[in-house]
């Protein structure tokens, strides 16, 4: 049965994955020669990320998915505001500080690490902190029946307010932050989680309720980061492009992959062992989980580890180095401004391939009862991370500051809540988060970093850095747009205008 299951979840990854490996190919092969060294690299790489995506999104329906419903359910039936805060404090901080994106991001900014004894930990913390925090204020917000979108508005407006008084160096940093914590360890738990607390209440708010963490849990860092670049006076942040590994034969491939295998063993270890922690400590206070259930979850667990590795490992080893190489490559010909269709192109492929985008999907699907369709979900998130890198590459050959498209997105995002169906505002807010994870990281982000290497070097942080927040921001529009479409529809389908809530209350009853 789980082979069987294994196979399906494999065949899936491959259509979502597919695309955009076939994209590169063409590119490859047509305007950004790459050297056979790269080539295979990236070949091997998208046989391991369909592999690890499929064992990923299995493990995750087996165990991560189950154990975050339990806890919000327990913690929801406890009725006591202060043990769910401190909870959801504890849980935002183990689930973040391990996660692969946030490593990735804290080793870009080595002028921050000189000014402390913790070097690229402060960061890691101050991240992990900010996301316990904002977590808790999510679950508080469920608890307490807080409309979702006047917390949004109080809390972007305060990480814009702070931006004020950091240098404009530091900005990219603050905001793809906010984007990259939220990978494909925190996304499916924090989910969960809010499904679990949400499902304690009765009525169309309960529904409205399951999405939301994700949202806010994502403006946590954009706060904790700028606080901190305050504190420690961040006024510069370098960069420094590093050169690339050069595989001469099939003996450097392996040795690139093996060493790639070590590192995220370790770091997907890091990272699962304090979830895993924390269900074993549930199970044996609770016993919520039968034996057959636990061993499930155990099992679902290996394939969450393996599935990550696999995942990560082709991610890095093989998409970063032709991605830097084919955004190199595009900035070479007619000034660069071939990168802005082919960004678009990317982009609309490239969301499909985020493992934690799986997840918010089918959770989306199953809470509406199908009225929300994981198709249409996709297509929106596609939609949105197209006009988020053709912005993105604008940015890198125009040198628009990035406050030009942050501040009107989110107004127009924030504006959006007042016409939106509460549910949607919910899923919107929680997309931006999951749209900017490990392939934007390792494919997106190392194209930019290419490209703005050859057009601007002296501007990568100010430039090419962005791309994550871009990512975040699109996705919050696109998924409202949707909402609004789906507001019209219900309406003429109902005579007595009844909330796209209430329909699909109605449907999931019926």
């Amino acid at each position: 049965m789980k082979n069987k299951a294994l196979r399906d979840k494999i065949v899936e990854s491959l259509t979502s994955i597919l695309p955009i490996a076939i994209i590169i190919f063409l590119l490859a092969l047509t305007f950004t020669p790459i050297d056979t060294g790269t080539f295979v690299l990236f070949f091997l790489g998208v046989i391991l990320l369909i592999v690890g995506m499929g064992c990923f999104t299995l493990g995750a329906d087996m165990s991560l998915l189950v154990i975050g419903e339990k806890i919000g359910t327990a913690m929801s039936r406890t009725r006591k505001v202060w043990l769910i805060a401190l909870i959801s404090f504890i849980i935002g901080i183990i689930v973040t500080v391990a996660e692969p994106d946030l490593q990735i991001l804290a080793e870009q900014v080595p002028s921050l690490a000189e000014k402390t004894p913790l070097g690229n930990y402060l960061l890691i913390l101050t991240v992990a902190v900010g996301v316990g925090i904002f977590l808790m204020f999510a679950m508080l917000r469920i608890v307490l029946h807080i409309r979702l979108n006047i917390l949004l508005f109080i809390f972007y407006g305060l990480a814009f307010a702070l931006s004020l008084f950091v240098a404009p160096s530091f900005w990219t940093v603050a905001f793809d932050s906010g984007g990259v914590t939220t990978g494909p360890m925190t996304v499916p738990f924090i989910i969960s989680l809010g499904v679990g607390v949400a499902s304690m209440r009765t009525g169309k708010g309960g529904q409205d309720d399951s999405f939301g963490l994700v949202a806010l849990a994502s403006v946590g860092p954009i706060v904790a980061v700028l606080i901190l670049a305050i504190i420690f006076r961040i006024e510069d942040v370098p960069y420094q492009v590093e050169a690339l590994a050069e595989v001469e034969n099939t003996h450097g491939v392996l040795g690139q992959y093996l060493h790639g295998f070590a590192d995220y063993a370790v770091e997907v270890g890091i990272a699962v062992s304090p979830i895993f922690v924390f269900f074993l400590l549930f199970q044996v206070c609770t016993r919520a989980f039968r034996l057959r259930q636990f061993v499930r979850i155990l099992v679902g667990f290996l394939y969450t580890f393996a599935g990550l590795v696999l995942f990560l490992s082709g991610a890095n080893v093989g998409f970063m180095p032709i991605g830097r190489e084919i955004g190199a490559g595009l900035a070479k010909l007619w000034g660069g401004w071939l990168l802005i269709p082919v960004g678009m192109v990317i982009g609309y492929f490239v969301v499909a391939a985020e493992p934690a985008v799986y997840v918010l999907n089918k959770q989306v699907e199953r809470l509406s009862a199908g009225a929300i369709t994981a198709s249409s979900m996709k297509k929106g998130l596609c939609a949105g991370v197209c006009l988020s890198l053709g912005l993105a590459m604008t940015r890198i050959l125009t040198g628009i500051d990035i406050m030009w498209v942050l501040v009107p997105g989110y107004v127009l995002a924030l504006g959006l809540t007042l016409f939106t169906p509460p549910l949607f505002t919910g899923i919107a807010f929680d997309s931006g988060g999951v749209a900017s994870g490990a392939m934007v990281s390792s494919f997106v982000l190392p194209m930019a970093i290419g490209a703005c290497n050859v057009l601007n070097p002296a501007g990568i942080m100010t430039q090419a850095f962005g791309c994550i927040a871009f990512v975040a921001l699109t996705p919050l529009i696109s998924i409202q747009i949707l909402g609004l479409f789906y507001k019209r529809k219900t309406s003429k389908i109902k005579r007595n205008f009844l909330t796209v809530e209430e329909f699909i209350l109605e449907y999931e009853v019926k």
